[in-house]
């Protein structure tokens, strides 16, 4: 797969927490350890918008299906629901007992989910004036890590070791324990598959149905930060961070490393996939770095 390094941006927010598309990838969003969230066109590098309302770091945040409102996820304990064209927040959630460390939309962006320190999952119904979740779930042992949030399914990784299947409709649960913290959580395009980052070095990939451990991909460094993991090139690429400035690709199926890419000389902890094209961001310290195939740019034009 031919990516290049495209464009650097500076997001002067202290530390880039967390990088994400919105949902067709004209935009994305930074979260900032100076409690802030950045929107930008990634594309030119032109910053659009700045919203400030956090006490603590923000970790995470995710666009709405129609681009016109954001849910971020701070340290402070609360998730607060954005106006994206006024850069104001509509409404400050609080019932998290620890900093909250993912957020995503369901698919009509009707509620919010979050994972927390407080090793729970908190769904939010932010349509309504209601501030109190609409469901909690406990059964978390340690730290909520990642979410991955369906139609009518809500999949999270712990530092517990476990990915925990929340079946909405027939309201079951299902427990899968990989026995190593789990620190980042991603789904394959089909649904079929889970994708588990781990604090042994380790990306595992698992079977959506049975559980089943299908392949690893190795040879990342990750010392004791949280990489993030990606799925790219039509399910048939694994891609992931590393904390030696890197970034490191893997044939889905064949389980090798098939290129591994430069990004710079700070840890490589957070990526985001375009959800339909090429480009791919890496968050790096302060910077958010664009990699992408060299002509996109000109066909789009």
């Amino acid at each position: 797969m031919d990516i290049v390094a495209k464009r650097s941006i500076n997001c002067e927010q202290g530390a880039v927490r967390a990088v994400r598309y919105n949902v067709d990838g004209s935009y994305c969003l930074s979260c900032g350890s100076d409690k802030k969230i950045k929107l930008w066109n990634p594309r030119t590098g032109l910053l659009l918008k700045t919203y400030g309302g956090h006490a603590d770091e923000v970790m995470d945040a995710a666009g709405s299906c129609e681009s016109s409102f954001i849910v971020s996820a701070s340290l402070d304990k609360s998730v607060i629901y954005w106006d994206v064209s006024t850069g104001l927040p509509v409404r400050r959630l609080r019932g998290h007992a620890g900093g909250v460390t993912c957020i995503r939309f369901n698919e009509e962006s009707s509620i919010a989910v979050s994972g927390s320190k407080d090793n729970t999952v908190a769904c939010w119904d932010i349509r309504t004036r209601k501030l109190d979740a609409v469901q909690t779930m406990r059964e978390a042992k340690d730290c909520i890590t990642a979410l991955v949030v369906s139609e009518h399914k809500i999949i999270s990784s712990s530092l517990d070791g476990s990915i925990r299947q929340y079946d909405i409709r027939a309201g079951e649960l299902v427990c899968d324990t990989i026995g190593v913290p789990i620190t980042y959580l991603v789904q394959t395009g089909d649904g079929q598959c889970l994708l588990a980052a781990c604090s042994d070095g380790t990306i595992r990939l698992i079977d959506n149905d049975s559980g089943e451990l299908l392949s690893e991909y190795k040879g990342h460094r990750v010392d004791d930060y949280t990489i993030e993991c990606g799925i790219i090139a039509a399910d048939t690429k694994i891609i992931s961070g590393s904390a030696e400035g890197a970034a490191i690709m893997w044939d889905l199926l064949e389980g090798t490393e098939v290129r591994r890419l430069r990004v710079g000389s700070e840890v490589v902890h957070s990526l985001a996939p375009h959800p339909t094209g090429s480009d791919i961001l890496f968050a790096r310290k302060r910077h958010i770095e664009v990699w992408g195939k060299p002509d996109e740019e000109e066909i789009l034009d």
